[in-house]
C-alpha cells in the first residue's frame, strides 16, 4: 500500500510539473495497469472501502486509485497516465455534470470511453439514495454527530429542503468529514444495493 501511495504521489508532483520520472520508474516496479480516476479524496475513500468488501485487493491487482482534485484536472491526468503518457488503462468515475470535461480529455488522450462511469449527482447522492436517511442518521447517531446533523437541519437556509439535499450539503461542511463517510457510507451498504455506477467501476477493474 506504502508503494502504491509513493505512485500515487509521485504523478500529483508529474501533474504538478515535475519530470515525471519517480512516477514511471514506480509504474514499472510496481507493475501498475490500471488507473482509477476520482475527483477527490472521498470518492476514493468509497472505492478503496467496496474493494476491501469485494475482498479484493487493488494495490496487488496492479490498479491504482487517483483522487485528482477535482474535475478540472482529468485533462492534465489522462495526459499522464494514458496514451500519452504511461499508457495505463484509464477508468473512474465522474458527476453528471462534469461528463463533457471526461469526455474532451479521453478523446484528446486518445483514450476510450469505456471504463468511465457516471452518478447522477455525485457519489455521495448515490450513497444517500442508497442507503435511506434514517439508516444515515444512525451512523450519525454512532459517531456522534446526530445533534450537530440536528442543528444543521434546524437553520434557515436548510428549512424546506428534502432529507438527501440537506445530507449531502452537511457532508461538507466539515473538513475531512466527506472522506470519513465515503468509507462509513460503503462499509454500511447492503452489497445488493450498492450503487451502480461504484458496483460497475469495481467490476471493470
Amino acid at each position: 500500500m506504502a508503494d502504491m501511495r509513493a505512485f500515487r504521489e509521485a504523478v500529483d508532483d508529474w501533474a504538478s510539473g515535475g519530470t515525471g520520472e519517480a512516477a514511471r520508474e514506480l509504474a514499472a516496479r510496481l507493475g501498475v495497469r490500471t488507473a482509477v480516476l476520482l475527483e477527490g479524496p472521498s470518492d476514493h475513500a468509497a472505492v478503496e472501502a467496496l474493494a476491501e468488501r469485494r475482498g479484493r485487493d487493488l494495490a496487488a491487482e496492479g490498479v491504482c486509485v487517483v483522487p485528482m482534485g477535482g474535475a478540472m484536472s482529468v485533462a492534465r491526468y489522462t495526459g499522464l497516465l494514458g496514451p500519452p503518457g504511461l499508457g495505463l488503462r484509464l477508468t473512474g468515475l465522474s458527476d453528471e455534470r462534469e461528463q463533457p470535461f471526461y469526455d474532451r480529455a479521453l478523446e484528446r488522450a486518445g483514450a476510450p470511453r469505456e471504463g468511465f462511469f457516471v452518478c447522477v449527482a455525485d457519489l455521495e447522492d448515490e450513497l444517500i439514495r442508497a442507503l435511506g436517511t434514517t439508516r444515515i442518521e444512525e451512523i450519525l447517531r454512532a459517531e456522534g454527530e446526530l445533534r450537530s446533523w440536528e442543528t444543521f437541519v434546524r437553520q434557515p437556509a436548510q428549512r424546506g429542503r428534502p432529507a438527501e439535499q440537506q445530507l449531502r450539503r452537511f457532508l461538507g461542511t466539515t473538513k475531512g468529514r466527506k472522506i470519513r463517510y465515503g468509507r462509513l457510507l460503503v462499509e454500511a451498504l447492503d452489497l445488493a444495493r450498492v450503487p451502480a455506477a461504484l458496483d460497475d467501476l469495481l467490476a471493470s477493474l
